[in-house]
């Protein structure tokens, strides 16, 4: 084989482990990193209409949920839905095994399901909904 065939198959290695490499950490760098399924409410259930996701901007818990110690996702209704993404987790399997009502702030629910657990929060956020679910990392 000749030398400048040899550095073109080298380069074109090179380009295309980078290009792996990168990918595989894409999710990290991105706004949306906490979700294992974009478009999905805790992986499972088609994100209701209206509801926007988010991640939390801390790089603490963005650490922590890349090494699995924590789970967590948010997201924003224009109005008070207070249970609309936890009916969607209700939908897919999920029971709900405590509730606390709305106390003016927000409302709470442990969900269950397989033996995993979810701890439920949805705030008032002025007209809306800030509804974020989270659990240990452990699934």
């Amino acid at each position: 084989m000749r030398p400048a065939a040899l550095v073109t198959a080298f380069i074109l290695l090179v380009v295309v482990g980078v290009t792996a490499w990168w990918q595989t950490g894409s999710r990290w760098r991105g706004d949306q990193y906490c979700f294992t399924q974009p478009g999905r409410v805790w992986g499972t259930a088609p994100m209701p209409a209206g509801a926007t996701p988010s991640c939390p901007a801390s790089q603490g818990v963005r650490r922590e949920v890349r090494r699995g110690e924590t789970r967590v996702e948010q997201f924003t209704l224009s109005t008070w839905q207070p249970r609309a993404l936890q009916d969607a987790l209700v939908a897919e399997g999920f029971t709900v095994t405590r509730a606390r009502p709305d106390d003016g702030i927000q409302v709470e629910a442990m969900l269950t399901r397989a033996g995993e657990t979810v701890l439920y929060t949805a705030a008032h956020q002025g007209e809306g909904t800030f509804v974020t679910l989270s659990s240990s990392g452990q699934r």
